[in-house]
């Protein structure tokens, strides 16, 4: 997971307008695969994707900031009715191109990156003209105000004053985009939700104000002290009249509905995951796993219950009540073992140590030659995960990657913190270290950024990423982590089967209409999270569509990736090679890795 949304390159680009250039030389995206091939169709494709690049960096300053151009620091995406216009025309004029090229002539890696980028600008397309996202989602105006600033201050990619004054520009800007969002949202097509969660949420753009630039305002030279002091005043003035029509104005008139239907639901699953998953098929496979899952789950359940007094039946055959107690019981044992209140931080930062020996040992994949930085996650960003990967943007070279867990509040009563230490418990502070750390999030984010594509990582896929660092959580268990302990193995598939969750879970609500009673059983009694792991995703399912399936679609094609190749190479099959080869295509989704891997056709 990543410390703060960061709304795709490209969709961010459809709502920005052809922004002022500043008069700095282009950086150099470095070559992709096309830029050192021979043939014409090649070379044209690396000036297209030259081209995109470019257009993209300067439609959406936020975003390429993230990425790691620093032209537009200290612009702001311009999401007007103009803005919108110019940039739906820039994109429309991209897609032409690439229209007008024979891609079935490209070399192959090259197929794959032009099959990527006609996804996006067709999603872009039709997520300015039918989704529609800025007339009714308010997160849309208040993540890129955050990320505005957050991506500014974050990370140390030049020095501390010259991130100020961007900072300063930027806050002179966000009263803009504020007044922009009041022009665009509709309450009438606003979910109530989305207008209460922005409401709580909108106070906090002042605090990353707070925490990252203020107190650093003593590095300016006086004139520039001045007018960030001013900027800041503005945008305090800004933030609190646009608190009073959210609170007046969007909150009460809110009458949208949050559940997006079957129709738009399809579309945008298939542009955000790019996958050759349906969603019937989605939801075919998820429902198989989680009788499969629960299923081996009881197996182990009987196993370390076996002779307990206090054991529940452990019939061959159970009822369903007789597998629910016998799951639950043994859940019971994991949970008992838990770290002290004050030693989260230091327990997650030992497990990486140790999960990271552990896939040396057992050469599992070729680790990465740079450190990752385990910190405390800051404030601000808690509440959401307890732990998440944040690693540079790719064009940010030699920047670190952050491992940041939450520590428990200090305000947590003893029954807050208790809920929250059965849910994260020791095994599952272990499993968090290897999803976000090695051989997950961090590990994969090295392997990815080697690849020379931009234009790939740019559009990195996060079904790819997400798949992974759930296919590396089985693949350490089935290594024997942690001396075989089956209680590790419940816990594992625990885990995973709150992956299999979300993916009913997304269908549910935006198409099958669920209630959150029907939303909280199928987290609690049939995948064992505690209730508030639940009451959070509920809502999460109400704010966001089709992002929820990443995990489950992304692990489920790379689950079928490695048993086709495993088939096709037979006693050859090694597996750190495949570890190695699987990582070397730069995180696009799985179903290219799987053509490219088998030689099959790009489609």
């Amino acid at each position: 997971m990543t410390p703060m949304l960061r709304p795709c390159l490209l969709a961010i680009a459809l709502l920005s307008a052809l922004g002022a250039c500043q008069k700095t030389e282009a950086p150099d995206h470095g070559a992709t695969p096309a830029a050192t091939a021979q043939s014409p169709a090649d070379a044209a494709f690396a000036g297209l994707s030259q081209r995109a690049l470019d257009t993209w960096m300067r439609l959406s300053p936020v975003s390429a900031t993230q990425i790691g151009d620093h032209r537009y620091d200290a612009e702001i995406d311009d999401l007007s009715a103009e803005g919108r216009r110019q940039a739906l025309e820039a994109t429309r004029a991209l897609l032409a191109e690439l229209d007008a090229l024979d891609t079935t002539t490209l070399s192959r890696e090259n197929q794959v990156d032009a099959a990527i980028l006609r996804n996006q600008l067709e999603y872009d397309i039709w997520s300015a003209e039918v989704f529609q996202a800025w007339a009714w989602d308010p997160q849309v105006y208040s993540g890129l105000a955050g990320s505005a600033i957050y991506g500014l201050m974050a990370r140390d990619f030049a020095p501390l004053p010259e991130r100020l004054k961007s900072a300063t520009a930027r806050m002179q800007k966000i009263p803009a985009l504020l007044e922009q969002a009041r022009a665009n949202l509709d309450p009438a097509r606003v979910p109530k939700i989305h207008a209460e969660t922005v409401a709580r949420q909108n106070a906090g753009l002042l605090g990353l104000v707070d925490t990252f630039v203020t107190p650093s305002l003593d590095q300016l030279e006086a004139g520039d002290r001045q007018a960030a002091e001013a900027a800041i005043e503005g945008l305090r003035a800004a933030v609190a009249e646009h608190q009073q029509w959210l609170d007046k104005t969007l909150v009460p008139n809110a009458k949208g509905d949050f559940r997006i239907g079957a129709d738009l639901y399809d579309r945008k699953l298939q542009f955000a995951l790019l996958s050759s998953l349906s969603r019937a098929e989605i939801k075919q496979r998820a429902e198989a796993e989680l009788a499969r899952v629960r299923d081996e789950m009881y197996g182990i359940a009987r196993d370390v219950l076996s002779g307990r007094a206090d054991a529940p039946a452990l019939p061959d055959s159970p009822a369903p009540e007789q597998q629910q107690a016998a799951i639950e019981a043994a859940l019971e044992l994991a949970y008992a073992e838990r770290p002290a209140r004050d030693r989260v931080v230091p327990d997650a930062e030992a497990a990486l140590a140790q999960a990271t020996e552990f896939v040396r040992q057992k050469d599992l994949v070729t680790l990465p030659d740079a450190p990752v930085e385990i910190i405390e996650m800051p404030e601000f960003q808690r509440g959401v995960a307890v732990a998440y990967c944040d690693s540079p943007g790719p064009l940010d070279k030699h920047l670190k990657t952050f491992y940041a867990v939450s520590p428990i509040p200090d305000e947590w009563t003893e029954e807050q913190v208790d809920s929250f230490l059965r849910e994260y418990n020791s095994r599952m502070i272990h499993l968090l270290s290897i999803h976000e750390g090695t051989p997950g999030h961090y590990l994969e984010g090295w392997h990815s950024a080697r690849h020379p594509s931009t234009l790939r990582a740019v559009m990195r896929s996060g079904m790819f990423a997400e798949g992974w660092a759930v296919y590396t959580e089985k693949v350490m268990a089935d290594a024997g982590y942690l001396d075989n302990d089956p209680l590790f193995r419940l816990v594992q598939l625990k885990f995973y089967l709150r992956t299999i969750a979300n993916a009913i879970l997304d269908q549910g609500v935006h198409v099958d209409g669920w209630s959150r009673e029907q939303a909280m059983d199928l987290m609690v009694r049939q995948t064992f999270q505690q209730e508030r792991e639940a009451a959070g995703k509920w809502v999460r399912a109400q704010l966001t569509s089709a992002q929820l399936p990443t995990y489950f679609v992304g692990v489920q094609e790379h689950f079928d990736m490695r048993k086709a190749v495993e088939q096709q190479r037979g006693e050859a099959f090694q597996a750190k090679a495949y570890h190695d080869q699987v990582l070397s295509y730069g995180a696009p989704p799985v179903r290219f890795v799987r053509q490219l891997i088998l030689d099959e056709p790009i489609e």
